[in-house]
């Protein structure tokens, strides 16, 4: 017997649960934020495995594009927040491009949030705020800098982080709080019986304009 595909065996996987959340869209709240809040207290309740981790896609000046994930900071009525170096492949790629898309996926729960928007820089105290608040040791990482740039070898990288760690009261400068006001929110909801319900907020001037998408 041949040894099964990698599509074979990537099929068989499990994907969602046996029983969603109800998503009544008629019943959807008019600010796209109070949903966001909502399905995201409702997978912190569940238990859903880091529901704070969203992905973060963002592009250079000439179009070429790149993917992380990070973590949630906050949600505000400015839109939704993160932090970073502003040195990083990312930071520069916001100053030159300063868009973005964010993915929030709760698979326990069949869910994902995606969101499109300007991004714009919160001021230093917020940044200090965020940095300060991280583990120690996350804050050493940070400092030693140099993101994403060659390492010659482990020890390298433990000799800049202990130097480091001497310094995490200290807040780099270009450590950035950054916020992305979304221009469109995309809830994305997975049924049993209709295989999945999608509900398009796009931003017109001041208002919200809601749209069901076919799946």
């Amino acid at each position: 017997m041949s040894e099964p595909t990698w599509r074979d065996r990537l099929r068989a996987l499990p994907v969602f649960p046996d029983i969603f959340p109800d998503f009544d869209t008629d019943a959807a709240p008019p600010d796209p934020l109070v949903l966001l809040t909502r399905w995201l207290a409702e997978a912190v309740d569940a238990g859903v495995s880091q529901p704070h981790a969203m992905s973060v896609a963002t592009a250079s000046a000439d179009g070429i594009p790149s993917l992380r994930t990070l973590i949630l900071k906050d949600v505000t009525a400015d839109g939704l927040w993160f932090a970073t170096l502003s040195s990083s492949p990312k930071g520069r790629e916001l100053a030159g491009n300063p868009r973005a898309a964010l993915l929030l996926y709760w698979r326990e729960q069949g869910r994902q949030v995606r969101v499109t928007g300007a991004v714009s820089e919160g001021g230093r105290d917020l940044a200090s705020a965020d940095f300060l608040a991280r583990h120690p040791d996350a804050r050493a990482g940070a400092i030693a800098g140099r993101q994403s740039e060659p390492l010659g070898s482990l020890d390298e990288l433990e000799s800049a982080l202990a130097e480091a760690r001497h310094r995490v009261e200290s807040v780099p400068d270009d450590w950035s709080a950054y916020v992305v006001r979304p221009d469109t929110i995309e809830f994305w909801q997975a049924m049993r019986n209709r295989d999945q319900v999608r509900l398009l907020y796009a931003r017109n001037g001041d208002e919200w304009e809601r749209t069901l998408l076919w799946p």
